[in-house]
């Protein structure tokens, strides 16, 4: 793994996955992403997003996030395919920490992508922002999110009961933390 500055604000790189900072041609990713409803019950949207919304958000991503308190990178393969988003959300300076979300598209679920992206975010949290933890929340039948976390050094902290009101009926979340200790191997 490397760090270099090929892309701004951001790029981090493994041998099969790397993170980089949004671009304008990532309109119709976003559009795509923003609006698959089998995914809104994880997080707290219940209405489309029009282009122009997005195309905004593209305008305002290179904003610092000191002053926008988030941060999202494009999750790419090595062939430079776009194939996912992670996402730092909540970001406290003060108390160091965020949360931290992330989506691959289902046609590149199970490749280790997601572990890649969420080890690299991890690298960069702990060394470059210099956070003291990290945070997320997962749906307790979201059992391969579960796995990556755990492996990822995550431990689960709380259930927060009948939280996500599903098509299917009312599901718990996983409350999960990963506190950063001096010198820690990711």
């Amino acid at each position: 793994m490397y760090y270099s500055t090929n892309y701004s604000p951001v790029f981090l790189k493994t041998n099969q996955t790397y993170l980089r900072a949004l671009e304008p041609t990532d309109l119709e990713f976003l559009y795509s992403l923003e609006n698959d409803t089998t995914v809104w019950h994880v997080g707290n949207t219940v209405t489309p997003y029009s282009k122009f919304v997005l195309e905004q958000y593209l305008e305002n991503a290179a904003l610092d996030i000191y002053t926008v308190k988030q941060l999202r990178l494009i999750v790419c393969n090595h062939e430079a395919q776009t194939i996912g988003a992670i996402d730092l959300y909540d970001f406290d300076p003060l108390h160091r920490r965020a949360g931290i979300g992330i989506v691959i598209t289902e046609e590149y679920r199970g490749n280790g992508h997601a572990a890649d992206a969420l080890k690299l975010l991890l690298n960069y949290c702990r060394d470059t922002l210099r956070l003291h933890q990290v945070y997320c929340s997962v749906t307790a039948t979201n059992l391969p999110s579960i796995n990556l976390f755990t492996k990822s050094g995550f431990e689960q902290v709380g259930i927060l009961k009948e939280w996500f009101l599903t098509p299917d009926g009312w599901e718990n979340v996983v409350e999960m933390q990963r506190i950063f200790h001096s010198h820690q191997e990711l």
